[in-house]
């Protein structure tokens, strides 16, 4: 296998993983948070936040941000590049771009709420700034993700090496 098939294939997998991620959590996490309580939601939130900083997610999501440009300049002038320029660009925009533009700074926002001190009017007013909006940056990066590995498995099957 030539290291510009291998260096795709690390590419699809990394890609296939965040998208997973996003899909799963989507399909399923936000339907059982959303039947919380409004302090056992705030609690839940704030916890999933916070492990989901780690190694392992760091990998595949900032491993596809990288990975998915380099792609594209190594198979630059074949029929994989437009995918995978294409890719990039998707991820670059509607994946990282919304996480870091959206989604971190309610993170932060959250993080910083202190639940067990605040009245429950309090807790349900930050709830309802945060869940609605949060959930719907969650699913432009949902539908991104899934545009991102579709047009990544395009480039699998473009390529001519694979």
């Amino acid at each position: 296998m030539k290291m510009t098939t291998l260096l795709l294939l690390i590419t699809a997998v990394l890609t296939a993983l965040i998208a997973g991620l996003f899909y799963a959590y989507s399909c399923s996490v936000v339907l059982g948070l959303g039947k919380l309580s409004d302090t056992e939601y705030l609690k839940a939130m704030q916890s999933i936040n916070r492990e989901i900083l780690n190694p392992v997610f760091f990998l595949s999501f900032m491993g596809t941000l990288i990975l998915l440009p380099v792609s594209a300049f190594v198979f630059r002038g074949q029929p994989a590049f437009i995918f995978l320029l294409l890719a990039s660009l998707a991820y670059l925009i509607g994946v990282f771009g919304v996480t870091v533009a959206g989604n971190v700074p309610m993170n932060n926002v959250l993080d910083t709420f202190d639940i067990s001190g605040s009245s429950a009017e309090a807790v349900k007013k930050m709830r309802d700034s945060f869940e609605n909006r949060w959930n719907l940056l969650n699913t432009i990066r949902t539908v991104f993700s899934v545009i991102t590995i579709a047009l990544v498995i395009s480039a699998c099957i473009w390529n001519k090496e694979v």
